[in-house]
């Protein structure tokens, strides 16, 4: 990416272990990122660009010498950043504050988008998959790099359960992911709001038990209206913006809580006297998605939940950049890569 609406394909060099620690993965299944639409949108023109892509499974193609438990042939998918997964903070289930860990695509990393990638720290980061290389199954393992974790991650952050209804702020592929998540944390009653039919039929199909297309005052008073005046007990904001943000705390339950999960847009959350009043817990953040693959892979595996139907395209590396304008545009929802 070199800046705004300027994403390019080119030849680098081909990834060599640099590190005992070290994985070569060759990439079997990429995509675009919600997230990736927002340096899209701003990113100042650079002569250099930088790597872009974190999300992608593949087949490990060699290991460095202290990367015990991989081998070549292993079918693997990696979460959106890279840890060694035995720090304090790994142990705590922050792998995204490992000290030893970093981000896809910057310091000398492969990004996802793209053939193969240098994985570092490989035996914390990678999670073996036990499907061959052109199981049906690759599309919803991919979104347990990131898309899928970081719904389940704003829904066990807000602490959803049978006991607590739900609204689920913003219909794209993050947003759908949360729908399902709180589906499949039990969650009888869920809340969508969004406005794009296609995607909020979908997320009817996850679990969605209403869809409220209205958005600001009228959308909370539309909750309001549909939950008895009260609002929710829990509010998974997936969008990132202030307006979102505001909506999720008109909507929340006294006493419920706000999960944020979207990247945020704003340098400021309107907390004011008389959210604090009403008891209103504000948490979230970015989603450790090493510290879920495990539990959510058995689901996947076994068909019970089918996450990767939030990808609605797909394209080769060469159309990486039609891709982000689809995103961009709202022609796609979620486009899937394959190299």
């Amino acid at each position: 990416m070199y800046g705004a609406g300027d994403v390019r394909v080119e030849n680098v060099p081909d990834p060599a272990l640099q590190e005992p620690t070290d994985a070569l993965v060759r990439v079997l299944r990429s995509c675009i990122c919600g997230s990736d639409l927002w340096p899209y949108g701003s990113m100042p023109a650079s002569e250099k660009g930088r790597r872009v892509g974190h999300e992608f499974l593949g087949v490990v193609e060699d290991v460095g010498a202290d990367a015990s438990g991989l081998k070549a042939g292993d079918v693997v998918v990696a979460p959106f950043v890279w840890a060694d997964n035995t720090c304090d903070f790994c142990a705590e289930g922050l792998q995204t504050s490992c000290r030893h860990g970093g981000q896809w695509g910057v310091d000398g990393v492969d990004g996802g988008q793209g053939e193969a990638v240098r994985v570092p720290q490989a035996q914390g980061t990678l999670v073996k998959l036990p499907v061959a290389e052109d199981s049906a199954l690759l599309p919803s393992l991919l979104t347990l790099s990131d898309v899928f974790c970081t719904g389940h991650h704003a829904a066990v952050s807000a602490g959803v359960s049978p006991r607590t209804t739900v609204t689920v702020i913003g219909d794209g592929a993050v947003g759908l992911s949360a729908v399902l998540a709180a589906k499949r944390l039990g969650a009888e009653r869920i809340l969508l709001m969004g406005r794009h039919k296609d995607r909020t039929d979908l997320g009817r199909e996850f679990g969605a038990t209403d869809v409220i297309a209205e958005r600001g005052d009228e959308g909370i008073a539309r909750i309001r209206e549909l939950t008895g005046g009260d609002g929710t007990h829990t509010v998974l904001e997936c969008v990132g913006t202030r307006h979102a943000i505001e909506m999720a705390l008109g909507v929340a339950r006294d006493g419920g809580v706000v999960s944020r999960v979207g990247a945020p847009q704003y340098t400021e959350v309107p907390m004011d006297f008389g959210t604090l009043m009403r008891n209103i817990t504000l948490t979230g953040g970015v989603a450790p998605a090493r510290a879920y693959i495990e539990e959510l892979l058995p689901d996947v595996l076994d068909g019970r939940i089918d996450p990767g139907r939030v990808f609605d395209r797909t394209i080769s590396l060469e159309d990486v950049p039609d891709g982000y304008r689809a995103m961009a545009d709202r022609e796609a929802l979620k486009v899937l890569i394959r190299p």
